[in-house]
C-alpha cells in the first residue's frame, strides 16, 4: 500500500470531514463516518474493510503531518489570583489538542497551542492576545480564565474578527455589548445559585443574605441569586460587597450575624471562599444553609478547611462525581449529556498524574471541542465562517450541552449543586442527577464535632 495512494484517500476523507454536520465529541476526537457506497472508488478497489479503514487513517495522518499546524493562541492564568483554576483550564486545552492531533487534526492539519501566562491581570492578557494575533500570527484563539480577563481580551479578538470560545467567563454583560465574535461555554453567572435557592424554598426557608467580591462574575452571580430568591418568595436581608483581595471579612460577617439569615450566599473565587468559610466559624455565624461558587468545588478547599468545609454547598458546572453516580446500585448513564466524560477523566489522570481535575478542566476541554468542531463544519479558518458555524451549533461535549443565542450566551448547559459530606462532594441538585439528599439544616458551629 503506497503512501501516495493512502494520502489521496486521506485527502478525500478530510474533504468529507470538512462538510460534516454532526460530531460524537468524545475525548478521543471525532469519529469519521465516510459512506462508501456502490460505485465508490474505494469499494471498486476490492480491499477488505479493515484495509480501507487503515488506508483512510494513514492517509489522514499523512495529510496532517505534511501541512503546517493550526496555531491556536491563548492567555491562561498560571500565576496570580486565578492561577489554580486557570491551570486546570489550561490542562483541558492541552488534552483536547493532544486528542485531536491523535485523530489526524482538523482540515488535514495538526493543532499547536500557544498559551502564555497573563499573571491573572486583564491588561497583560489583552497584550498577549494582540501579540499572538499580530506577531505570532495564530489562526485561531480560545479564551482565558475569569470574566474580568475575558472582558479585556474580548475587545482585542473582536477587533480582529476572531471567534473566541470563552470557557472561563459566565458574566452575561460581557456578551451583551454588541460583540459578534465571543461565545459563552459555561452557564450564565446569574443561575449559579439556582439549585441552592430552589432547595431553600422547598425546605421552607424565608430569608437570605448575599456577599460577593466586587468584580464582574461574583457581582453578576449575586445579582442573579437575589432575583432568584425574590421569585421564590425569600426575603433578602442583606447584600455586602468587598474588594478583590480582601482577606478580613469580620466586619461583613458581623452585619450578617445581626441579620441572622436562613441562607447565606457567597459569590466567590477560591481564596475568598476559603477565608469566608473559615471566618464564619470564628465569628460564630450560623446560617441553616451556606453556599459558595468558584473554588468551593476544589479538593484543596476541603484540604485547607478540614471539617469546617462540611455542610457547605457549592455551585459547579461539571463534577467528577458525575462519573460515579449510582441509582439503585447501577451507574447513572451520563453519555447523552456528557459524551466521553468517563474517557476524559481517565485520559486526564494518565496525562497529568496527581494534577487536580475540576469543572474548569472539563470546560477547557469542552471549549476546545466546540472550536475544533466549528472549524471542521466551516471547512475553513475564516472568522466569519467559523462564527456562523458556532451560532448554528447544538451539541453535547465532555462538559455538557452547548448552544448559544444570537448574543453568544449559553442556553443549553445545566448547573449542578453539591454539598460537602464526610469529606466528599455529593451532588444534591438537580433531582435527576442527584444520588444524595442535602444534609439539612447545617448545625451550629458549637454542635459540630
Amino acid at each position: 500500500m503506497s503512501l501516495h495512494w493512502t494520502s489521496k484517500l486521506g485527502a478525500a476523507l478530510t474533504d468529507h470531514l470538512r462538510g460534516r454536520r454532526s460530531c460524537s465529541c468524545g475525548p478521543g476526537g471525532w469519529e469519521a463516518s465516510l459512506r462508501l457506497g456502490a460505485g465508490g472508488s474505494v469499494v471498486r478497489a476490492g480491499l477488505p474493510a479493515a484495509a480501507v479503514t487503515a488506508a483512510l487513517w494513514i492517509g489522514l495522518s499523512a495529510t496532517a503531518e505534511a501541512q503546517p499546524p493550526i496555531r491556536i493562541g491563548a492567555s491562561v492564568s498560571q500565576s496570580g489570583a486565578y492561577a489554580l483554576l486557570g491551570q486546570n483550564q489550561l490542562r483541558g486545552y492541552q488534552l483536547c489538542v493532544k486528542h485531536t492531533n491523535e485523530k489526524g487534526g482538523v482540515l488535514g492539519r495538526r493543532l499547536e497551542l500557544l498559551a502564555e501566562d497573563d499573571r491573572s491581570e486583564p491588561p497583560a492578557a489583552a497584550r498577549i492576545y494582540e501579540k499572538l494575533i499580530t506577531q505570532s500570527k495564530v489562526e485561531a484563539v480560545i479564551g482565558p480564565y475569569s470574566s474580568p480577563i475575558t472582558e479585556a481580551v474580548a475587545d482585542v479578538t473582536e477587533r480582529h474578527r476572531m471567534p473566541l470560545v470563552a470557557p472561563g467567563a459566565a458574566t452575561s454583560a460581557i456578551f451583551r455589548k454588541g460583540r459578534k465574535f465571543i461565545f459563552m461555554m459555561a452557564s450564565r453567572a446569574e443561575v449559579y445559585f439556582e439549585g441552592l435557592i430552589d432547595m431553600a424554598a422547598r425546605l421552607g426557608l424565608k430569608t437570605v443574605a448575599l456577599t460577593h467580591e466586587d468584580t464582574l462574575f461574583p457581582k453578576a452571580t449575586a445579582q442573579g441569586a437575589l432575583e432568584l430568591a425574590k421569585k421564590r418568595g425569600l426575603s433578602v436581608v442583606g447584600v455586602e460587597a468587598y474588594p478583590k483581595g480582601t482577606t478580613d471579612f469580620s466586619a461583613i460577617l458581623a452585619k450578617i450575624r445581626a441579620a441572622n439569615p436562613d441562607v447565606l450566599v457567597a459569590a466567590t473565587y477560591f481564596e475568598d471562599a476559603v477565608a469566608i468559610t473559615r471566618q464564619l466559624k470564628a465569628s460564630n455565624v450560623n446560617p441553616r444553609m451556606f453556599g459558595v461558587t468558584a473554588g468551593g468545588d476544589l479538593p484543596k478547599f476541603y484540604e485547607m478547611l478540614g471539617r469546617s468545609a462540611e455542610f457547605v454547598y457549592g455551585a459547579a458546572a461539571w463534577e467528577l462525581e458525575l462519573m460515579a453516580l449510582l441509582r439503585g446500585g447501577e451507574l447513572v448513564p451520563v453519555a447523552r449529556r456528557y459524551p466521553g466524560a468517563r474517557e476524559f477523566v481517565e485520559a486526564h489522570r494518565k496525562e497529568f498524574p496527581g494534577a487536580e481535575l475540576s469543572y474548569h478542566s472539563a470546560a477547557g476541554y469542552g471549549g476546545c471541542q466546540v472550536l475544533v468542531e466549528a472549524i471542521r463544519r466551516a471547512g475553513s479558518l475564516d472568522g466569519e465562517k467559523v462564527r456562523a458555524a458556532i451560532l448554528g451549533m447544538s451539541l453535547n461535549t465532555v462538559y455538557g450541552g452547548f448552544k448559544v443565542d444570537r448574543d453568544g450566551i449559553q442556553t443549553a448547559h445545566t448547573m449542578l449543586t453539591f454539598q460537602w459530606q464526610d469529606g466528599k462532594k455529593v451532588i444534591v441538585w438537580p433531582d435527576e442527577l442527584a444520588p444524595g439528599k442535602p444534609r439539612f439544616p447545617t448545625p451550629p458551629w458549637s454542635e459540630r464535632r
